[in-house]
């Protein structure tokens, strides 16, 4: 395993100045960006100045933002010492954690580095996941542990991209036989019929988004032989009606769009040893106008029952672009 970065603190009345080697030369690019640009992120979001001379990297500026600071560049290179990608996204989600560096998770990563050994990851054929943010890391756990979970907020948060994760983390596993994904086609409504091609032409661009995950997953030949063979499901909220869902990851995307009598038709299609994550933005619904969502409904009548989790995330959460952030920010106010 790698060991954790020197750092040296020299003291100062005013001002701190911390000093961290780095023993490993060729993760200094990737880790500086291009141009430095993780560098300045760091410096404009910290308020402190960053000088890189070989392998030594020296903080400077209040104490408790510079060891921010310090925490943030060696959390950053253990991503890249365990061969993982850092880009601005991940540099500004590690700045938005906070001081919570320690990850208690229950999915251990055998090769994390010594400097966080408990990391919470989720691991697929393609890629290896871990959080990128605090609400993310208390969701991942949720999806390990709980038997149901409501996923709630803004998008670009990690809703359904982290329940396709753990979903198919579980099939190639063996821990469920089959995964269902599943979304309310609303803005279809009446118009599907007239749509070319046959049913699954016509819902398909609605169901979009579960396809993109997958295939970020799973090579593009294994998620169609097992959409082929019915081991992956994907299709629209109505086709669940009368079943019941045994053995399987079930997924509803878009939940805020269900009616009341849909989620609850939705939600007790769950059968043994199967687990159900339901995503949606209680703030974002397309149903006509006097409608009442099902998502705030089950949210309502739900809360405080056991083995079932209510994670919920904010503007703040957002692992896009930081305007992103901020765009929610505008529309919704900032995060409680």
């Amino acid at each position: 395993m790698p060991k954790r970065p020197d750092l040296r603190a020299v003291d100062d009345p005013t001002r701190a100045r911390l000093e961290i080697e780095f023993e490993q030369p060729y993760l200094l690019g990737p880790l500086f960006g291009d141009y430095d640009r993780h560098l300045v992120a760091i410096e404009d979001r910290l308020g402190v100045n960053i000088a890189a001379r070989g392998n030594r990297v020296q903080i400077e500026g209040e104490p408790d933002s510079a060891a921010k600071a310090r925490e943030v560049l060696v959390d950053l290179y253990s991503r890249l010492d365990a061969g993982q990608d850092v880009d601005l996204a991940v540099v500004e989600s590690v700045i938005g954690m906070g001081a919570q560096r320690k990850l208690d998770g229950i999915v251990p990563d055998a090769d994390a580095p010594a400097s966080n050994p408990n990391r919470v990851m989720i691991r697929t054929r393609k890629k290896t996941i871990v959080p990128r943010s605090t609400i993310q890391t208390h969701y991942m756990e949720a999806l390990a542990r709980d038997d149901m979970i409501f996923a709630l907020g803004p998008a670009g948060t990690g809703k359904t991209y982290l329940a396709v994760a753990q979903a198919v983390s579980m099939l190639i596993g063996g821990q469920v036989d089959r995964l269902i994904l599943s979304r309310p086609a609303v803005e279809a409504g009446e118009r599907l019929g007239f749509l070319p091609g046959d049913m699954k032409e016509k819902v398909d661009p609605y169901l979009r988004p579960l396809y993109d995950a997958l295939y970020d997953m799973l090579p593009t030949e294994q998620v169609e032989r097992r959409i082929a063979s019915g081991e992956i499901e994907i299709a629209p909220i109505a086709f669940m009606r009368g079943r019941t869902l045994s053995d399987a990851f079930i997924i509803l995307d878009e939940a805020q769009n269900t009616t009341p009598q849909q989620m609850k038709m939705f939600l007790t299609r769950f059968g043994m040893r199967s687990r159900m994550v339901i995503c949606g933005d209680p703030n974002q619904t397309d149903l006509p106008r006097g409608v009442e969502s099902g998502l705030a409904d089950a949210v309502h009548k739900l809360e405080g029952i056991p083995r079932l989790a209510m994670v919920r995330f904010g503007a703040a959460d957002v692992v896009r672009h930081p305007l992103v952030g901020r765009i929610v920010e505008a529309y919704e106010g900032p995060a409680a």
